[in-house]
């Protein structure tokens, strides 16, 4: 289809996009995507090309695309009050109402949501909130946060910092020194290929003991973690890590973060990560599925542990300095709501268990013996292939090879979206919690023949 716009020139003349090979794009080397429609898990481009999104957006649209009543919502609330703040003690219909949702859906030890705009901000709130934590308690050397390599936080200073990808970190000055790392719980990744599953377990919690030690307990004050790795390589726990990690956390006082902007209200087939691995959290992140994108929204659940911490903050210094102008924002507020809504009347999280199993063991059967696949792995409606240059040796491709984009970028010719995961040759799964069998085949078949044309006939 011809176009007689300049859209295609404003977008490389003007348009600073996030993750993108800056130079390349700004001289046309790359293509521009302008995306017009979507309706369930499919989008379409002004060209009119049909694509299946296997990647829900990035993890996000968890409802499915072109849902009528998240935007009605989000168009009533625009109609009646567009925006109002959320400070001294401000809130609107939507914002309440979307707590107590929340709330009803999170752990029992949690008390309160505080809400940002999305995942970043979310663990920005989180880190601010520790370390205030820290001082009411007359703890101020407590500060330290650990996180994992391979772990994804967000984009910003300290959420940069806290996540554990080069390519996050090189030229930016990061991670903070407020920031340290620990081993990511990657089995097929394991240094040592001789442990079990339990050994390589046992080894993650007794690293992150060593760490612990050689920095002192006294300065570490919380441990941050997806329940399952997302932009790291989409790798489930192995059995029994978290509650060894946990072990370690409560044996040293060190509060625990569980990072659910990707795993939480369905993608596992559960509704929060927590439930699914037994994680008993004292702050969740949350983000994308709470609106499912349609606007932006992302929250903060404290625990009844740390809730009382902050209201003596607060008892002895006066209200919390803390606060972003966007916060519990009306419009993203009606979208949660309307979305957290339709995921239970569409029955979305036993949807993404039933639906998951059968992705699943639908990839490990249609590519898990080709000669240069090292992994298939997921848990719920989240799937990874991992590609290996030698399988016996587990040998990997040299990164110059591009093996992850070639993937991509072959699947996408057959009309379905997958995603390079940023450090390996991984190709990533997250579609929306709608996917029907039929969608599910037709990703598995279409990434068969993406292998076929990458590496030719197995």
């Amino acid at each position: 289809m011809l176009t007689n716009d300049q859209l295609g020139q404003w977008d490389r003349e003007n348009f600073f996009h996030p993750s993108t090979h800056l130079a390349q794009h700004a001289r046309g080397e790359t293509p521009t995507r302008v995306i017009t429609g979507g309706s369930g898990v499919y989008i379409e481009d002004r060209d009119g090309k049909k694509m299946l999104d296997g990647f829900a957006g990035l993890y996000c649209v968890n409802v499915g695309y072109g849902r009528p009543e998240i935007s009605e919502a989000i168009a009533a609330q625009a109609k009646e009050l567009a925006y109002y703040h959320s400070y001294v003690g401000h809130g609107t219909e939507a914002s309440i109402t979307l707590s107590k949702m929340v709330l009803d859906r999170a752990p029992s030890n949690m008390s309160k949501v505080y809400f940002g705009l999305g995942g970043s901000d979310a663990n920005e709130t989180n880190v601010k909130l520790v370390w205030y934590y820290n001082n009411v308690l007359g703890r101020p050397e407590k500060k330290k946060i650990i996180s994992r390599w391979r772990g994804y936080h967000g984009s910003g200073l300290v959420t940069g910092s806290l996540t554990g990808l080069e390519l996050f970190h090189k030229k930016f000055d990061l991670p903070l020194s407020q920031v340290i790392h620990t081993d990511a719980p990657y089995y097929f990744r394991r240094p040592d290929l001789g442990q079990s599953e339990a050994e390589f377990t046992a080894h993650c919690a007794s690293e992150l003991e060593a760490l612990i030690e050689r920095e002192g307990a006294a300065t570490i004050a919380a441990f941050i973690g997806e329940p399952v790795l997302g932009t790291g390589g989409i790798v489930p726990p192995p059995a029994g890590y978290w509650a060894a990690i946990q072990a370690v956390l409560k044996k040293h006082d060190i509060l625990l973060i569980a990072d659910e902007v990707v795993t939480g209200f369905g993608r596992l087939g559960s509704m929060m990560g927590c439930d699914h691995y037994g994680i008993e959290a004292d702050i969740i992140t949350i983000a994308k599925g709470l609106t499912s994108a349609y606007a932006p929204l992302s929250g903060s659940i404290i625990s009844d542990k740390v809730w009382k911490v902050l209201e003596q903050g607060t008892d002895e210094l006066g209200p919390i300095g803390h606060g972003w102008t966007y916060s519990a924002h009306p419009i993203g507020a009606a979208a949660g709501v309307a979305n957290l809504d339709l995921i239970d009347r569409l029955g979305l999280v036993g949807n993404a268990k039933e639906m998951g199993a059968y992705f699943n063991k639908a990839l490990t059967d249609a590519l898990g013996s080709h000669a240069h696949v090292g992994d298939v792995r997921g848990e719920g409606l989240l799937a990874a292939v991992e590609f290996v240059e030698d399988k016996e040796k587990r040998t990997f491709f040299d990164p110059s090879r591009k093996i992850g984009p070639a993937m991509a970028s072959a699947l996408l010719e057959q009309g379905v979206i997958a995603r390079a995961m940023p450090q390996g040759d991984i190709l990533g799964f997250a579609p929306p919690l709608c996917l029907t069998r039929e969608e599910a085949d037709i990703i598995v078949g279409a990434t068969v023949k993406a292998a076929e044309q990458v590496f030719g006939a197995a």
